[in-house]
């Protein structure tokens, strides 16, 4: 360690400008890799790593179609199925197909007429027209569209006038190829292990996958931009909003993009400011800030070579690297104009020495910690959330490099040079701080006790119920287009229901019913499949959803059964069920019954949306209904259906998380306690290090529980960073104070001495972290808002806590052992006169 110690002193204290070239040759490296940076907003950044409900999602699309694709709603000036409008969204719907990647469109202009007239199922063939067909009557293909449950609420809503155009993308077979080989392995080392090439296979599947990603982002992104640029000249003419999931996908992008450069600069100009009006002189603003950005830049070449992506969860790194950089940039320069007031006399060799000597323990620990805060996330099973606890720990250690070797290096650099006044001064808010404590210490630990109790009631309200109709501003065009599909077009989030029903070689010779007759020479043997047993059950699981207040559309073969049974006049017997099946041509089967049936895998999907608006929607309690419903209610085994969809992956992410915060905040405790015992060497002030620790982050959760805040991706992280930073004030402060106590052997004159010194540097820190987070309050993305307020609103109890709590209980229990005879008297007496038990 003393040879560590000799050779740091010999390279940064004595040739600071041939450290300086040696830090810039290889930030400059580092930096080389911000060329392979990337943003990830797909939906394995939302959802649970390794999630068995993933791989059945992406099977469901598979055989079914895909759920995603984007949404055009339209509200024209006019009545919708008047002629203007109609040209209107014929020019719409043509403009839009031109368009490249854009698979097929469907608009009420497209989809099949049953009803035009009424036939027999039998001449239904000869009879199914689109409303541009010539022949179509246009007043019945109104009723049809408006009244038939194919259409009705969910392609159209008369009542509001209002219509969507549905813009199906390309399936992308590659990313189906790749995500299929990783379950493959996934599978494998849950059964028996893996190989190292096993190993080293899904890693590279892993990178494919994120390159795939970030590629098909980017050319989503282009679409949504043509796509809005062909929209635009229409918007005089009605009212048109984009939506659809990859749209919400593609805007946290943008927001991620937009948050990661204007929050950025915005930290970085507050922080010029709060630097040039604490310090009040420009070297230590320009070494401050030239630590701050090199960090910054180191950080995001390292992740672009770790192709390490960030995602919504992770947008907010480059600001709190600026504000963890700046923490230790603030406590040395502290230190150092401390060193100078003290010693005036002194050279800047030693002046920088002692102020390195003194300060690197509390920051090397201090970094620690915050490393152990942020790696705590690894246990919430969500990728995107264990890579944002590397990432950061990652950081903070990159961080505490760049402070100890950059700002030594460039203090020595520019030299002893003299310092403000203001460097010799008290603090007005630390001095309060310390007059409340020792004047009042009885009633803080009152208001502790009182705020324990306010803290556990507010966490038994927390809650991780969300929308992501919640996540934009009504302002936005998302949430404007979201709100539009959700109460006017039968709900926004899908929730799929699979019926399983045994698959069987020539299933149909089992049935009892014998209203058909195999034919050798028939082409398509699966219409066999469709029985009225098999109608019935999955008429009675829709009737059953269709019911439920939560849930808005419902869509099956149950609806298309309904459509034929009205034009028949009367129920389909199996016969007709498997005559209505060969009877629809093929690009109008692809719409109303490819995506309900598929008789080759013996499934039946029900589709649903939810009403994400919907205040009173509990998510977990609505799935947990449904799969117990259909079990008691209607007599289904656990193997015969499946609940999938957005919903569910959705809903396992936020139940992840409500469990994650519980195991993420144990595990940081018990780390930063075992590190605490061992950094003071005191398993008594350990624990009363932790305590403001825990009830600055027991506070910020318990006031999102009282004001109906829900836990989600974002606000997950808010615990382990309030504790990370918030217990970097607390090892500075009991490292001064035990320092100062080892002088005066007086606990009173060890507090104020404390707070005249490092609550200086603590006081500026937590400032300067409590508006760098209010900052974000500025963004569009909610989550992001919730994130700076909440954690600015911890730093600050932290703050508070850390400078009248902490020393309350140091004054208390004192652990560091009794004072001077005489000092110890008068603490005594003081004590007694105010009813505390004094601790011999």
């Amino acid at each position: 360690m003393q040879f560590i110690i000799n050779l740091y002193r010999r390279t940064v204290l004595t040739s600071p400008k041939v450290t300086l070239l040696a830090i810039a040759a290889v930030i400059l490296m580092l930096a080389s890799g911000m060329r392979y940076f990337e943003l990830d907003a797909s939906a394995e950044s939302l959802v649970l790593e390794n999630d068995q409900d993933m791989i059945n999602y992406r099977v469901i699309n598979e055989r079914f179609g895909t759920s995603e694709f984007l949404l055009v709603t339209y509200t024209p000036n006019e009545p919708l199925f008047s002629e203007p409008s109609l040209r209107l969204l014929k020019a719409i719907r043509d403009d839009l197909a031109e368009l490249d990647r854009i698979a097929s469109i469907n608009t009420i202009l497209d989809v099949p007429l049953l009803e035009n007239p009424p036939v027999a199922v039998t001449d239904l063939i000869d009879n199914i027209k689109s409303l541009e067909d010539p022949a179509a009557d246009r007043a019945m293909a109104q009723e049809e569209l408006s009244t038939s449950p194919l259409y009705n609420n969910m392609l159209l809503n008369l009542d509001e006038n209002t219509t969507v155009i549905q813009i199906n993308r390309p399936v992308d077979h590659r990313h189906r190829e790749l995500t299929k080989a990783r379950e493959l392995i996934w599978n494998k080392r849950e059964r028996e292990g893996l190989t190292g090439e096993d190993s080293a296979k899904l890693a590279e599947l892993g990178a494919a996958i994120k390159e795939l990603n970030a590629h098909n982002a980017a050319l989503l992104h282009e679409d949504i931009i043509k796509i809005r640029e062909v929209l635009k000249p229409y918007e005089t003419q009605a009212e048109i909003y984009l939506g659809g999931v990859p749209m919400i996908a593609d805007d946290m992008i943008s927001y991620v993009e937009s948050d990661l450069f204007t929050f950025g600069m915005g930290v970085f100009l507050f922080l010029v400011l709060t630097l040039s009006l604490v310090f009040r002189r420009a070297r230590w603003v320009i070494i401050a800030l030239a630590c701050c950005s090199l960090t910054v830049l180191a950080m995001t070449g390292i992740l672009g070579l770790l192709n390490w992506r960030v995602t919504v969860i992770s947008s907010n790194f480059v600001s709190l690297l600026l504000i963890i950089t700046m923490s230790m940039c603030i406590h040395l320069i502290v230190r150092y104009r401390e060193a100078w007031s003290a010693r005036p006399d002194a050279s800047q060799f030693e002046l920088v020495k002692e102020t390195v000597d003194h300060m690197f323990k509390p920051c090397f620990y201090m970094a620690l910690t915050t490393m152990v805060a942020f790696n705590s996330l690894i246990f919430s099973g969500i990728r995107p959330v264990i890579d944002f606890g590397w990432m950061m720990a990652t950081g903070v250690f990159v961080a505490l490099c760049v402070a100890f070797v950059v700002l030594p290096a460039f203090a020595m650099l520019v030299g002893r040079q003299s310092e403000s006044l203001s460097a010799k001064q008290h603090s007005p808010a630390t001095d309060l701080l310390a007059w409340l404590t020792l004047k009042h210490g009885n009633k803080i630990l009152f208001t502790n006790a009182v705020l324990l109790v306010v803290i556990v009631v507010g966490l038994a309200k927390l809650e991780v119920e969300n929308s992501f109709i919640n996540y934009f501003h009504e302002s936005t065009e998302i949430h404007q287009g979201m709100k539009v599909v959700d109460q006017r077009l039968g709900g926004t989030t899908p929730l799929e229901v699979i019926i399983n029903f045994p698959v069987v070689d020539n299933d149909w010779e089992e049935e009892e019913n014998d209203d058909f007759f195999f034919d050798e020479e028939e082409e398509d043997p699966t219409k066999y499949w469709f029985t009225t047993e098999k109608v019935d059950r999955v008429k009675a699981v829709h009737q059953y959803l269709d019911a439920q207040p939560e849930i808005g559309k419902v869509v099956s073969l149950a609806t298309m059964v309904e459509v034929a049974e009205r034009i028949n006049g009367e129920a389909l017997g199996s016969f007709e069920l498997g005559l209505l099946y060969s009877a629809i041509p093929p690009e109008f089967k692809s719409i109303i019954l490819d995506p309900y049936v598929s008789p080759e895998n013996g499934q039946a999907r029900i589709n649903l949306r939810i009403y994400d608006s919907d205040p009173s929607l509990k998510r977990s309690e609505l799935l947990a209904r449904i799969e117990s419903d259909l079990q008691t209610e209607l007599g289904l085994k656990e193997d015969e259906f499946m609940l999938g969809g957005m919903m569910v992956l959705y809903n396992n992410m936020l139940q992840s998380l409500f469990k994650s915060q519980i195991l993420t905040i144990g595990a940081v405790f018990i780390g930063i306690m075992l590190m605490f015992i061992v950094l003071f060497r005191s398993w008594k002030i350990a624990v009363i290090a932790i305590i403001p620790n825990l009830l600055s982050a027991g506070f910020v959760l318990s006031v999102m529980g009282w004001f109906g805040v829900p836990l989600d991706m974002m606000t997950i992280t808010i615990a382990a960073i309030t504790i990370g930073i918030a217990v970097d004030d607390t090892i500075h402060y009991i490292h001064r104070f035990k320092e100062e106590f080892a002088v005066v052997k007086n606990y009173r004159l060890a507090i104020e001495n404390s707070h005249a010194s490092i609550g200086k540097a603590v006081y500026y820190t937590s400032l300067t972290v409590i508006i760098g987070f209010s900052i974000l309050a500025l963004s569009n993305f909610i989550p992001t808002i919730y994130f700076g307020l909440l954690t600015g609103l911890a730093m600050f109890i932290a703050l508070v806590l850390v400078l009248t709590l902490l020393p309350k209980l140091l004054m208390v229990f004192k652990p560091l052992g009794p004072e001077l005879e005489s000092s110890d008297s008068l603490e005594s007496q003081e004590d007694q006169e105010a009813g505390v038990p004094v601790a011999k």
